[in-house]
């Protein structure tokens, strides 16, 4: 006698599924490039019709927007969490530059260089490029000005600081395509820490001297 209880598909929530489609997306545009993200090609990411990926991003470049969003916000989050436990600015930013100019972040800089590239063209695309340089600035300031605070940094405007060393930081970002820092002298690979401690106002080797055993990065 056949069974009166029908198999029924479990459906994800909206929200679900659309986390799940900005996830996948976010997987592709780190390893492939923006580019590559296209409607069917995180239909067939995720096993399901592409109408249902454009059921929620109409426009792919909307879902190109989001992909990047998605692998930025989870960028400064590990780097430069707001909430850093017991760790002190100093042992906070030595740990954040030590990983920034780490190989294990290679991926999400050259992510980095192809959304500047691609929002000339993406208006979508640079308003989040735009918001999350905000995003960034705007968190490394808070720890400065806590560090000015608490007397460990040293800076008459914590701005203009913070701004220097994130230049820097793009700068070496702009290299990743390029040859191995590791080819290059010690002081090149050294320059965001040195940077940082002279703008703060850091002894020489603070920075990579600094206790960073908070770190879980690695």
């Amino acid at each position: 006698m056949p069974s009166s209880i029908e198999n029924k598909r479990i459906r994800k929530s909206p929200a679900s599924r659309r986390a799940e489609i900005v996830a996948a997306a976010s997987v592709v545009a780190l390893a492939e490039g923006l580019e590559r993200i296209t409607l069917r090609r995180i239909a067939d990411e995720l096993s399901v019709r592409p109408g249902l990926i454009s059921h929620y991003f109409p426009a792919v470049e909307d879902l190109v927007a989001e992909a990047y969003g998605s692998a930025a916000d989870a960028e400064i989050e590990e780097l430069l969490p707001a909430d850093r436990a017991d760790s002190t600015p100093t042992e906070h930013l030595a740990r954040f530059l030590r990983l920034t100019t780490g190989e294990a972040y290679d991926d999400i800089s050259r992510l980095w260089l192809n959304a500047r590239h691609l929002s000339r063209y993406r208006p979508a695309l640079r308003e989040r490029v735009a918001e999350q340089e905000n995003a960034w600035r705007d968190r490394l300031l808070a720890l400065v000005r806590e560090g000015v605070e608490l007397g460990e940094f040293r800076t008459e405007d914590p701005l203009v600081s913070s701004i220097q060393i994130m230049v820097v930081l793009d700068g070496l970002g702009m290299l990743v395509n390029g040859t191995s820092l590791d080819n290059d002298p010690p002081e090149i690979r050294r320059l965001p820490l040195t940077t940082a401690e002279r703008v703060l106002g850091l002894p020489f080797g603070t920075l990579s001297d600094t206790n960073t055993n908070t770190d879980t990065a690695d």
